[in-house]
């Protein structure tokens, strides 16, 4: 078991359960899950944390993949693109998507004290439905909640 945001999971079967649904949507939706791209989105699932751009590039670098900046850019850009990873503003870091294919608007609960971040997500059809009524078009949603993790609280 392995932590993941606040709770406990079999992180081996979730590392693989994402990969395998990345390579799915890529063959079906004809993208090209590069092994460079494919490596960004393991170290993100890996390490199942927020991560900088320059954090995930030292991993890379470290096996020879690649020492420029642009190289993960390029590839953050196509995961963040394509759903499988999300960025999180207010870190300026990125965190492998927990529910990859589907349609949700993510919610980031991310603790102030640790760093730690989890993701959840809410539904959008009261989003749509209010956003419609004065004619406005949402295109993406963000919501990015800062507070105390359940171990930080019981620290605390």
């Amino acid at each position: 078991m392995h932590d993941i945001g606040f709770a406990q999971h079999d992180h081996a079967a979730c590392v693989a359960s994402a990969l395998a649904s990345a390579e799915t949507t890529c063959a079906a939706e004809k993208l090209q899950l590069t092994p460079t791209r494919r490596r960004v989105l393991e170290i993100l699932l890996e390490e199942h944390r927020a991560m900088g751009a320059y954090d995930i590039l030292a991993i890379l670098a470290s096996e020879g993949i690649g020492s420029q900046p642009p190289v993960v850019y390029r590839a953050l850009d196509f995961l963040v693109t394509n759903g499988f990873v999300h960025k999180i503003e207010k870190l300026n870091a990125y965190l492998a998507c927990t529910h990859p294919g589907e349609d949700h608007s993510p919610v980031f609960m991310i603790c102030r004290a640790c760093g730690a971040v989890a993701e959840s997500s809410m539904p959008l059809a009261d989003l749509r439905r209010s956003a419609e009524s004065t004619g406005f078009l949402i295109e993406t949603t963000v919501l990015e909640i800062e507070g105390l993790c359940p171990a930080c609280r019981e620290a605390a």
